[in-house]
């Protein structure tokens, strides 16, 4: 019996190693051809296409129009054009890839008031493309601030500071002129946000701050870049003065 099973295990692979070389082709026993002979007689100019390094690939995404690579790498633009337009669909979709990889980002600025928009619009017309920006109406809700002043002297400032600080209570300097010389112990988007802080603190032994409005509602415009790449943001430079001071920065 064994002599019987081994005997089938060796024309068992006697006959796999015949079907796989296609020694039983003229039989009907052959395995199914995985070559296409044809699509290769059908590639034009296929010497022509190479794989760009990630240094070629980064310099070309910089300046797409000039549709160029490095001399270094001893291709010609003529040669490059040829085989991404007529020869190569592979090379195509290289150089579409690399154009919508090409990074941008959402900037913002605002708010800006109807004068400061209106002289803001007139620049954006005439310095950017079409369809670059966008003015958009918007408002900032009311600012709280848990607030401590104002102070007779720096003396008596300096010392409600070194309070604080043994109270293990935390403090900012304040961007508002009238109310100094003060400190302001947080600033909230709602008035019961505020009233509850100086709950927390007054239990710390904070006894004579107050919330206050640091600052009413306002209403206006901001400007949005959806897309700015890096040939907009060298542009964005010559708007500056007209953003009256207001930095652009990463849309929310």
């Amino acid at each position: 019996m064994l002599r019987m099973l081994v005997l089938l295990l060796l024309l068992g692979n006697a006959g796999y190693f015949a079907w796989t070389r296609g020694l039983l082709a003229p039989y009907g026993f052959a395995p199914a051809v995985q070559t296409e002979p044809q699509r290769l007689a059908q590639q034009i100019r296929p010497e022509a296409l190479r794989i760009l390094s990630p240094l070629e690939a980064r310099q070309f995404e910089i300046s797409p129009a000039a549709a160029t690579l490095p001399s270094a790498a001893g291709v010609s633009s003529e040669s490059v054009a040829s085989t991404s337009t007529a020869a190569s669909p592979t090379a195509t979709f290289v150089t579409a890839s690399a154009l919508a990889s090409s990074p941008t980002q959402c900037l913002q600025a605002g708010l800006f008031n109807e004068e400061q928009t209106a002289i803001l619009r007139a620049r954006l017309q005439t310095a950017l493309p079409a369809g670059s920006w966008v003015l958009e109406s918007s408002v900032e809700p009311a600012r709280w601030m848990v607030y401590m002043g104002k102070y007779n002297s720096v003396d008596a400032l300096t010392k409600k500071k070194s309070e604080l600080r043994q109270l293990g209570v935390a403090f900012d300097a304040l961007n508002n002129a009238s109310l100094e010389p003060g400190l302001s112990l947080g600033i909230f988007t709602s008035q019961p946000e505020a009233e509850a802080e100086l709950g927390r603190i007054a239990r710390r032994g904070v006894r004579t701050a107050k919330v206050i409005q640091a600052q009413a509602e306002l209403r206006g415009q901001k400007v949005r870049f959806a897309a700015v790449d890096v040939n907009l943001k060298a542009q964005l430079e010559a708007i500056k003065p007209q953003l009256a001071g207001k930095t652009l920065l990463a849309c929310k």
